[in-house]
């Protein structure tokens, strides 16, 4: 015989575990199917261990930060579970926050660990039945009952929310299968992409200066005569750059590489907080007021020497040079590499290396207000299985939870009629 709930949620991560919650405070008999033998496992490797949760910023701000599309989707979910609703959601949990200085948050113990087990127990203590290990294959609907069929029993559902994750990170359990499940319903699906991920160049320079990192560096580039930059800690891979600035990159252009004949430049910006002029000025001022001074020495007050050494030879000198030893040209040159060094980017990394996918199931069939399928009712979705991705800094999570409390409020509104 199957297994009956009211509301049955497919994945355990952070969209998953939210909307169990939710479901179950508003009395839902609640079963959440988890392909993993635990829960949470991308929710643990985040903010490498330590949880990036929410960003704090208004949701206003964060409408902005997502632009008109998906800014306009998730404008009421966001509204009505803000970065603030998270913190007392979590500090309700037990689990107290911080707010770091760039405004992203995490559990005051920096661990995600701490963040996975909080959204667990409270699952636990509201009778949440967990059921690992038993990924769906399939989910069909026979008449209003929804059928998810697992390798041994499987369980029948008034209600069937979709929390699957995407395609990055298919080690911790995201293959893909909520993609499959909504086109199965009719669901299009936007084209997956890899976004914030490492970004692959087409010079080779840059595997010389694998594993050195800045930590202040400016990325900007053209897309269809549009500038977009981004600011942040960068490293140098052996194939390219990656670090936050670069991931957040990744982001703007991963729509277009694919499209684009030849490879998309962008410049790197070791000085980013002084105008080009005034740079000029500055360096050309230090030089002079250090006559005896390796070049590369100067450099490397702000840079690591690695990278000094490797723009003194760009540019035709030798690291060994003394500044007075610099002429007029090379010093032009070394002055623009720093403010603009390009870098020719010919694709991402795999979209198994990314942090968050970019597509999904497609806003269109989606009611914003309650995350229900327009196509098939009784059908939610949440998480990064939508057709949403954020830049770095909490705002992929605090979507989970956004979407996860709406689909489960509309979820377990029971039927009137």
């Amino acid at each position: 015989m199957p297994m009956e709930t009211e509301i049955c949620i497919i994945g355990a991560g952070p969209a998953g575990l939210t909307a169990a919650i939710f479901a179950a405070q508003a009395d839902a008999h609640t079963t959440i199917i988890e392909g993993n033998t635990a829960p949470g496992r991308k929710l643990i490797l985040t903010g490498a261990g330590r949880c990036n949760l929410t960003h704090n910023a208004s949701p206003a701000e964060l409408v902005r930060i997502f632009g008109s599309v998906q800014g306009r989707f998730l404008s009421y979910c966001l509204y009505k579970f803000s970065p603030q609703d998270v913190m007392q959601f979590f500090a309700s949990l037990g689990l107290q926050t911080r707010i770091e200085q760039d405004g992203c948050v995490f559990p005051a113990s920096d661990r995600a660990d701490d963040v996975r087990d909080a959204l667990v127990n409270r699952a636990k203590k509201l009778g949440v039945n967990f059921l690992y290990d038993k990924r769906a294959a399939k989910i069909t609907k026979q008449a209003d009952t929804f059928i998810i069929h697992t390798p041994k029993e499987p369980v029948r559902a008034e209600k069937v929310i979709i929390a699957t994750g995407g395609l990055s990170w298919p080690k911790t359990g995201c293959t893909g299968d909520g993609y499959r499940f909504a086109r199965s319903f009719g669901h299009n699906i936007t084209q997956t992409r890899a976004s914030l991920v490492p970004l692959v160049s087409l010079e080779d320079w840059p595997g010389q200066l694998a594993g050195t990192s800045v930590e202040n560096v400016k990325i900007s580039a053209r897309i269809n005569n549009k500038k977009v930059a981004t600011a942040g800690a960068i490293i140098f891979t052996d194939d390219g750059i990656g670090g936050p600035a670069v991931l957040d990159m990744s982001r703007q252009l991963t729509d277009y590489l694919d499209a684009e004949k030849s490879p998309i430049e962008i410049t790197l910006d070791f000085a980013p907080n002084v105008e080009q002029s005034a740079f000029d000025k500055e360096m050309t001022e230090l030089l002079s007021a250090n006559p005896k001074k390796k070049i590369v020495n100067i450099l490397t007050e702000n840079l690591p020497k690695r990278i000094g050494i490797f723009l003194c030879k760009r540019v035709g000198c030798d690291d060994e040079l003394a500044a007075s030893q610099l002429n007029k040209d090379a010093r032009k040159k070394l002055i623009a590499a720093l403010k603009a060094l390009p870098v020719s980017i010919v694709r991402t990394r795999d979209i198994a290396e990314a942090t968050v996918t970019r597509g999904g199931v497609s806003l269109k069939e989606i009611e914003a207000k309650t995350m229900e399928s327009k196509i098939c009712p009784g059908l939610f979705f949440a998480g990064e299985v939508l057709d949403v991705d954020g830049p770095c800094g909490g705002y992929n999570l605090q979507t989970c939870f956004s979407t996860g409390v709406l689909a489960a409020l509309a979820a377990a509104q029971k039927d009137t009629s």
